[in-house]
């Protein structure tokens, strides 16, 4: 066989083989996948929990993983051209919004190098549009829901070049026509296998955020169906979990393996089965785990946890709990399905939770349809009565973004809304450029400001490392009186507090990676 450099002439070929027909001999008996992980915050990161789950089938069936993250790879282009050269497929996973931009590059570079090779998308976005996300040119397959069975007998077809057409669960291309296969019936958590978290780099993550942590998931779906949750276009309403032994065996494994000091689980709402959760939490005791956890669950459901119930969360190192309020107004709340929403609870649990020594959080979404200045002003007013009421309470903030998959999605057209039609288009589809209809213009400015006042008025704890020193910290400590003051009497003009503060935030190497992408004329800082 004769060797030859790479050439213009021959775009597929690697440098050791001569043509694109040999590169894609040579991709299919490759038993090498490498995956790639765009951008996402690059202030909080951590190894990528979709992309660990679909890789323990394939390392079990023998194939080799490379993962590729651009939040900690140094030239992640250069290397991901570099290890698609003797691989079978490149595979990428993403949510919608800012992740796109990435993929979209990197995908566009792969196909300029060799047309013919593979290109696979998975996680949520593909599963929420999939027609539209495969229409993409540069795109060849999509995995749509839980990818640990399809991405595996999608590779091998791609090994052995046989039609996947009895795969369920992906979609792909023949002849210039999108053809999607039959459903993959969810499974249950319980029988899936563990995630290969020994893929992840933690060293490096933990460069880059300042803090060794991982996510991990206990449980998936939710029984209730908020309207702008888009959980249910993916598994439903139904709530399926492991069992707490299990939890304890595996987090604890994971912590003293990795020397973690925290662990995120990343359940939609952890607090669904209350006894579940009092056996972690006795387990965790007994075991002497070390780490520190996180958890998010509906209002109504942290309301039912008892002072004892909490303090032995806390001795179990639950250190947070992250509640979707997301608004102040009882019109809203009933607007996003949530009139069981009891404001009196709310306040009872979060008392309950300070007293146990676990900080409680809360998710606000500004913006939603039928949202108006009175009814902003409403929840503006009940995120400062609890941060008053409740000193080491937090809020964070969003702006109501209708994503593929929620209930309201469906009504985005009567609300005047015009939804992205190409998988490019999604890239700026987040909630900190979110422009609407009834927001725009000095309206949509107005709530930027605002949310911005509310960012400084109170301290947050993120996930990252504190970077701040104690001068930063008191100049920041100091605004916050102001930032008060004209939240509570709704002035934002002449906003010095917010320009000090960005000035102060130059000198710290904290923003997330998305933020180098910023829309025009967007004002301060708007952190979701």
């Amino acid at each position: 066989m004769t060797i030859e450099r790479q050439s213009l002439d021959n775009p597929c070929a690697t440098p050791y083989y001569t043509s694109p027909m040999e590169a894609a001999t040579t991709q299919r008996r490759s038993k090498k996948i490498v995956f790639f992980f765009p951008s996402f915050a690059s202030s909080e990161a951590t190894a990528p929990l979709g992309i660990l789950a679909v890789s323990t089938p394939l390392l079990r069936s023998g194939f080799d993983v490379v993962l590729i993250d651009s939040t900690i790879t140094p030239n992640f282009k250069q290397r991901i051209l570099e290890e698609v050269k003797d691989a079978l497929c490149l595979a990428i996973s993403l949510v919608t919004g800012p992740m796109i931009r990435e993929t979209v590059d990197i995908a566009k570079a792969v196909k300029a190098w060799c047309p013919e090779f593979p290109i696979v998308l998975g996680g949520w976005h593909p599963s929420l549009l999939p027609g539209q996300t495969l229409e993409a040119p540069y795109i060849d397959f999509i995995v749509r829901g839980q990818g640990e069975d399809s991405f595996l007998e999608l590779v091998r077809h791609l090994e052995s070049g046989s039609a996947p057409d009895l795969v369920a669960g992906i979609g792909f291309k023949r002849d210039g026509k999108l053809i999607m296969s039959q459903e993959r019936l969810l499974r249950p958590l319980v029988e899936m296998p563990p995630k290969a978290y020994h893929l992840a780099d933690f060293d490096a993550y933990e460069r880059k955020c300042g803090r060794r942590w991982a996510m991990y998931t206990s449980s998936l779906g939710c029984p209730f169906n908020c309207a702008y949750c888009t959980n249910a276009g993916v598994y439903g309403r139904k709530w399926n979990a492991l069992l707490p032994d299990q939890f304890v065996s595996e987090t604890v494994d994971l912590s003293r393996r990795y020397a973690l000091e925290m662990i995120w689980v990343v359940d939609d709402n952890f607090l669904v089965d209350m006894d579940r959760a009092r056996v972690i939490a006795d387990g965790l005791v007994r075991e002497r785990s070390h780490y520190t956890w996180s958890i998010q669950a509906t209002s109504n459901v942290v309301a039912r946890l008892t002072s004892e119930d909490l303090r032995m969360l806390k001795r179990a190192g639950l250190s947070q709990i992250c509640q979707g309020v997301d608004s102040g107004s009882p019109t809203v709340l009933k607007a996003m399905h949530k009139d069981w929403q009891d404001f009196e609870s709310i306040y009872e649990s979060a008392a309950r939770c300070l007293q146990a020594g676990i900080r409680p959080s809360f998710n606000i979404i500004f913006a939603f349809p039928g949202e108006g200045r009175d009814e902003r002003r409403e929840t503006i007013d009940f995120m400062m009565k609890v941060c008053r009421r409740f000193p080491g309470a937090e809020f964070w903030t969003n702006i109501f973004t209708p994503y593929p998959g929620s209930p309201i999605f469906a009504k985005t057209a009567e609300l005047g809304i015009d939804p992205p039609l190409t998988l490019e288009a999604w890239a700026d589809y987040f909630p900190r450029y979110t422009r609407l209809p009834w927001l725009d213009g000095k309206e949509h400015d107005r709530l930027q400001i605002t949310r911005d006042y509310l960012r400084i008025a109170f301290d947050r704890v993120p996930i990252g490392a504190d970077r701040r020193g104690s001068i930063t910290r008191l100049v920041q400590k100091a605004m916050s009186l102001p930032a008060r003051w004209r939240l509570d009497h709704d002035v934002f003009g002449a906003p010095v507090e917010l320009w000090v503060n960005n000035k102060v935030k130059q000198h710290i190497a904290m923003k997330p990676a998305v933020d180098a992408k910023r829309l025009a004329n967007t004002p301060a800082e708007a952190a979701c």
